[in-house]
């Protein structure tokens, strides 16, 4: 078959302008697709955890003391305002000292007479043993007054004994503290009756150092490989963090047969007093210890009903979804112990933009909130 000339040039005519419009709108494609979304991804290193584990616990004084007084007597002083700090061996309560002055006089009057005697006696005694020398006195009367100076000797020794068991009421009439701390209310006020070893005067405890007792269930203390004299962390409740610090320094060694827990106690410093006895606590102690613990950031655990997972970058940059487990968490850190591996590269901001795993994302290398290798803490839930 012959083709027209003219027909010819109008085919090739029409040939070239499909294959050109072809073309462009090829190219047109190309620069309408969109590039690879950016994503921040941080990979994943082994880091040594110690786990703390929070517990319930309670504020007790090491020392509390019932102010009762020693001796009887009506009160004349009380030297202290209720509820303040007091020192070991400050003065709180003053019973009227007059009669026991009066009674420390007596006895030293007794004792002065004594051993008046007591000298009389002496005497006696170094001449009859030389007149018996000489046989110018019989044997017993002799004998009497040695007799006469041995029991001069033991009533000096009574009168002693009374001198000084009247300056212990004197000195007992002036109620001290016998360790520092907060005095309580006064109990009985100025111009009371205060019988010896009766009245209760007032309540002090000791407030530094102060004691926090806490109880561990039965699995936490067996799984504990640390033992006394370890740092714990002590906060109140309603406060956010743990600004105290203390050091365990006992364990119960049994078991609460009812309760099925084990007692622990940590000491923990308070010199400005503003802990006080009985006040509920917050306890975080180290109960376990992980050398080589792999943590994400928590913003890129995702959760599909039941189950976690990871957005994890694999060849040529294309994600894929890791399902993992989970374990403590650690600030702003998720312990992942099982679905990773140390060297993962795992996708921990900008999640929104992966439509579906396989899609291929331009990475910007990141650190997780932790250097490699240093020492984090993680908290029990």
């Amino acid at each position: 078959m012959t083709l027209n000339p003219t027909r010819a040039i109008l085919l090739i005519t029409l040939l070239m302008w499909v294959l050109t419009g072809c073309d462009a709108r090829g190219q047109t494609d190309a620069a309408d697709s969109p590039p690879p979304p950016e994503v921040e991804v941080a990979e994943v290193h082994a880091q040594p955890v110690t786990l703390w584990g929070d517990f319930s616990g309670r504020l007790e004084a090491p020392q509390t003391v019932a102010l009762r007084p020693r001796v009887s007597g009506y009160i004349d002083k009380v030297n202290f305002a209720e509820g303040e700090l007091v020192k070991e061996g400050d003065v709180l309560f003053v019973i009227d000292p007059r009669p026991y002055q009066a009674r420390l006089q007596l006895a030293q009057a007794e004792l002065a007479r004594m051993r008046s005697q007591l000298s009389q006696a002496s005497s006696e005694a170094a001449r009859s043993a030389q007149l018996w020398k000489r046989q110018a006195i019989s044997r017993e009367e002799y004998e009497q007054r040695s007799a006469a100076h041995t029991m001069a000797e033991a009533a000096v020794n009574a009168a002693e004994a009374s001198v000084r068991s009247a300056e212990l009421d004197l000195e007992y009439t002036q109620v001290r503290a016998p360790v520092s701390g907060r005095i309580g209310r006064a109990e009985a006020t100025l111009g009371n009756l205060a019988t010896a070893d009766a009245t209760l005067l007032a309540t002090l405890v000791s407030v530094d150092p102060l004691y926090v007792y806490f109880e561990s269930d039965q699995q936490t203390a067996q799984d504990n490989p640390y033992g006394e004299a370890v740092p714990v962390r002590i906060g109140l409740p309603g406060q956010d963090d743990f600004p105290y610090q203390g050091e365990l320094d006992f364990i119960d060694n049994q078991y609460d047969t009812r309760t099925g827990t084990l007692q622990y106690r940590a000491r923990v410093a308070n010199p400005d007093g503003r802990l006080r006895p009985g006040q509920f606590a917050r306890v975080q102690m180290p109960v376990a210890r992980n050398a080589a613990a792999l943590l994400v950031d928590q913003k890129a655990v995702l959760t599909d009903q039941d189950r976690r997972y990871l957005y994890v970058l694999g060849e040529d940059n294309r994600v894929e979804r890791r399902i993992v487990e989970t374990g403590r968490r650690v600030d702003k850190l998720q312990v992942i112990t099982q679905g990773l591996t140390e060297g993962d590269r795992v996708v921990v901001n900008g999640l929104h933009r992966i439509g579906a795993p396989g899609i291929e994302v331009s990475p910007q290398v990141v650190r997780m909130q932790r250097e490699p290798g240093s020492m984090v803490v993680a908290t029990a839930p």
